[in-house]
């Protein structure tokens, strides 16, 4: 392979200068592919649309090094997180595609992780526990009074 590759560059060179084409650079790219380089990690996730203070997403397939609102390879879904009159935020997935993007080794964002999990196509998420959600100052001062 490489003795092919040695003649054919040697040609390309010198016989450059005897048909007249000095200055002309011939570039041969090899197909020998290092391994994982030619891997693309695609991630589903969401790329923000809508206007100010009224967000709304699509969830997208996309190679991880894509920007947020760049380029994507399929649309997958929307979300809107905002409550319409009926109290409840809008989801519209296609579940045949989003699996078979899981199935080939697809990443989901953790908000897209949660809104799947909340679809039944991935397992339950573990709810997220703040530390002091729905407990008093007062009563945080009476806690650490009594353990202090």
């Amino acid at each position: 392979f490489f003795f092919f590759f040695f003649l054919v560059f040697f040609f390309f060179f010198f016989s450059s200068s005897f048909i007249g084409l000095q200055g002309v650079r011939v570039c041969l790219v090899s197909s020998v592919r290092v391994e994982g380089e030619d891997r693309m990690v695609v991630r589903l996730r969401l790329a923000r649309f809508g206007r100010y203070k009224f967000p709304f997403y699509r969830i997208y397939a996309a190679d991880h090094r894509a920007p947020r609102d760049g380029k994507h390879l399929e649309i997958l879904g929307h979300y809107d997180p905002i409550p319409q009159k009926d109290g409840n935020k809008h989801v519209g997935l296609h579940i045949e595609r989003i699996k078979y993007w899981l199935s080939v080794g697809a990443q989901p964002s953790k908000p897209v992780a949660r809104i799947l999990s909340k679809a039944g196509i991935l397992p339950t998420l573990p709810e997220r526990q703040h530390a002091n959600q729905g407990v008093s100052k007062k009563t945080l001062k009476d806690l650490e009074a009594e353990d202090g």
